[in-house]
């Protein structure tokens, strides 16, 4: 039984292990960008993983019981706001600021698919 336990405490804090350096990475994401979208998707991916591994790792140390559960809610929730929170920020960051168009080029879909096309047929010519 008290195999069962180390291996329990290992896998839990690896998981926790994990957690901390993906919350790591995205700290150093968030610092680096200069873009304000790029930061933001950086904290959101970053805090989607380390979220899940870090509370999957409390969960599995704290074994089976009602703590548990609380902890399996609250990563459900904050997986279904933090996403959809991330994505109003975005939406607001795009369509108050008037110098986006100096950081990134935008295009219809109908020109990429334009492009496509004639990519593949100009491929097809050549072959």
């Amino acid at each position: 039984m008290i195999v069962l336990e180390w291996i329990r405490m290992i896998l839990g804090f690896s998981l926790m292990l994990l957690c901390v350096s993906v919350f790591a990475i995205e700290i150093i994401g968030v610092f680096k960008m200069k873009f304000s979208l790029n930061r933001m998707h950086a904290a959101a991916m970053g805090d989607t993983l380390g979220l899940l591994s870090g509370l999957l790792g409390l969960m599995i140390i704290s074994g089976f019981n009602f703590t548990t559960l609380k902890m399996a809610l609250v990563l459900v929730f904050l997986w279904c706001t933090s996403p959809i929170a991330s994505h109003l920020i975005a939406r607001m960051e795009y369509q108050t600021n008037e110098h986006l168009s100096e950081y990134a080029e935008f295009r219809e879909l109908y020109d990429i698919e334009a492009e496509a096309v004639q990519r593949k047929a100009s491929e097809e010519e050549q072959a």
